[in-house]
């Protein structure tokens, strides 16, 4: 039987590049779309209908996800791999930016809503079936900012540094069940829709400071993620891999 990817946020961008490296490992994938209904077909067409479908769930909403999570069990019998990519309303965009003086709490909570309480509820809905087989993959996308902060996105960037915390707990307590959590931090992506606004400017630089002299793409970081929610990463847990050519070294 093949394995099952689920994989929220898919229908563009990095989420959908995720969905297509899955495939490519003849994983059964789980588009999750937010809004963008007609995109998440077009991956799932892409992909092919006899292994993949297209579900719509708000990450944020726990019995939306909870559907979600039956319906990808319904369909393809479990669930092997879980990739919290959705990013919910935000864009890398140095201009509009707000100084750390003009936030507002709402401004930190939106961020930390869409990226740790949207994980907590997908890891949490999945974990049963998880646990059941004795076996499963977290990957959470991350971002090396929390590390380079070249630009100060600050509500962003702290939801972020916080998954890392929350997956390399995650990590110790689910390792005895055979399951693995790790977060892949990648560098700003040329291009997706979060960041088709940042400037020429911004991108010059971050390649002219990059050992390889290339912004990572949205197939850099899908790879990598692959690679660790597949058998091929199954020896790491609690990892935070990152992905921008270089830019930042551990």
């Amino acid at each position: 039987m093949s394995k099952t990817v689920l994989i929220t946020g898919a229908s563009r961008g990095l989420g959908a590049e995720i969905a297509v490296q899955f495939s490519k490992l003849g994983y059964n994938v789980v588009v999750n779309y937010f809004h963008s209904q007609a995109l998440a077909e077009q991956v799932v067409e892409k992909i092919g209908s006899d292994h993949a479908i297209a579900v719509q769930a708000d990450v944020r909403n726990r019995q939306e996800v909870d559907q979600m999570v039956q319906q990808a069990l319904d369909q393809f019998g479990s669930i092997d791999t879980v990739v919290n990519n959705a990013l919910v309303g935000f864009q890398f965009d140095p201009v509009a930016q707000k100084q750390f003086a003009d936030l507002t709490w709402d401004d930190y909570q939106a961020q930390l809503d869409g990226t740790l309480k949207g994980a907590f509820n997908v890891i949490q809905s999945a974990l049963p079936a998880m646990k059941k087989q004795h076996r499963g993959q977290i990957v959470s996308i991350g971002t090396n900012l929390y590390q380079n902060p070249v630009v100060a996105y600050h509500q962003y960037t702290t939801a972020k540094a916080a998954l890392i915390g929350f997956s390399r707990n995650l990590a110790v307590e689910l390792g005895q069940y055979g399951i693995t959590v790790n977060v892949v931090s990648g560098g700003l992506l040329k291009t997706t829709d979060a960041s088709a606004v940042t400037t020429p400017e911004v991108f010059k630089m971050i390649q002219n400071s990059t050992p390889l002299r290339k912004v990572t793409t949205p197939e850099d970081v899908a790879k990598a993620v692959a690679f660790l929610g597949s058998d091929a990463g199954i020896g790491l847990t609690g990892q935070n891999v990152t992905v921008d050519g270089g830019l930042t070294m551990n």
